[in-house]
C-alpha cells in the first residue's frame, strides 16, 4: 500500500491504495467516483475515459501510480450541474439511450474540443473510438458540432 496524492477535477485527494491499481477502481471504489464507467477492462471501449492533463485516457489500464501530479478530469468535474455546452448539446441532441457509454463519450469530446475548437467530421470520427452498443455515432458528431458552436 501506498499512499497516493492526486488532482481530480481541480482537488487535491489522498488515499492509500497499491500503487498498481487502475486509475478507474480507485476513482469507483476507493474515491466513490461513480461517473467513469467500467466497460471491458483492456482499454478499448472508452467507457473509463477521463482526461489527464486535458487528453482523453482509458483509467482501466492505468496505474493510480503513474498520475500522481497529473491533473485528472472525470465526467464529475466536466461540470457540477450539466451546465457545460456539450452536457447541453448531449441532451438537446437526445444523444444517450441506454448511457452506459455516454461518460466516455462526454470525456472523449471535451479533449477533442480542447485541442480542436472546430473539429470537422473526420476530426470527430478520428477523436471519438469510444464504442456505443446503440449506435448513437451520428448524434454523438452533431453534438459536438453543436457544442463547438456554443464556444464549449
Amino acid at each position: 500500500m501506498a499512499l497516493i496524492n492526486l488532482k481530480i477535477n481541480g482537488e487535491e485527494k489522498s488515499l492509500e491504495v497499491d500503487g498498481q491499481t487502475p486509475l478507474l477502481w480507485a476513482l469507483r471504489d476507493h474515491l466513490e467516483m461513480t461517473g467513469t464507467k467500467f466497460g471491458c477492462g483492456i482499454a478499448q471501449c472508452g467507457a473509463c475515459t477521463v482526461m489527464l492533463d486535458g487528453a482523453a485516457a482509458r483509467s482501466c489500464t492505468i496505474p493510480v501510480e503513474a498520475v500522481e501530479g497529473v491533473e485528472i478530469t472525470t465526467i464529475e468535474g466536466l461540470s457540477p450541474d450539466n451546465s457545460h455546452p456539450l452536457q447541453k448539446a448531449w441532451l438537446n441532441m437526445n444523444v444517450p439511450q441506454c448511457g452506459y457509454c455516454q461518460s466516455g463519450m462526454l470525456m472523449s469530446a471535451a479533449a477533442l474540443l480542447k485541442e480542436n475548437p472546430n473539429p470537422t467530421d473526420e476530426d470527430i470520427d478520428g477523436a471519438i473510438d469510444n464504442i456505443c452498443r446503440c449506435g448513437t455515432y451520428l448524434r454523438v458528431r452533431a453534438a459536438i458540432h453543436q457544442a463547438a458552436k456554443s464556444g464549449a
